[in-house]
């Protein structure tokens, strides 16, 4: 098993993980194609921290590529709410063009 993966795994089951730490696990998920297992752990963030914005962009992005538009808009348009809540105009922008790719 990847040294990486396995570290953050570790990380996030001891309860002590912050945002980042389970972002950086989603990304790790993705990027060796645990597409399942990468949302499961945006889920899990959402969750546990609804207001890291930078998870709506990537979850997005990802369930776009898989072909998962429905399920892409609907974290898209949370993220942009909370960017917006946030003041997050470039967060925002970045979701909102997604959003608007999958929308045309």
């Amino acid at each position: 098993m990847d040294k990486r993966l396995a570290m953050l795994e570790d990380l996030t089951r001891s309860g002590k993980a912050d945002a980042f730490a389970w972002y950086a696990l989603a990304l790790e998920y993705k990027s060796k194609a645990r597409f399942d297992d990468a949302m499961q752990t945006f889920s899990t963030l959402r969750e546990k921290e609804p207001g890291y914005i930078p998870m709506y962009l990537m979850a997005g992005s990802m369930l776009i590529e898989l072909g998962r538009e429905q399920e892409a808009r609907a974290w898209l348009t949370d993220g942009i709410q909370r960017a917006e809540a946030a003041n997050n105009a470039h967060a925002r922008d970045e979701m909102e063009a997604l959003l608007d790719s999958i929308s045309s």
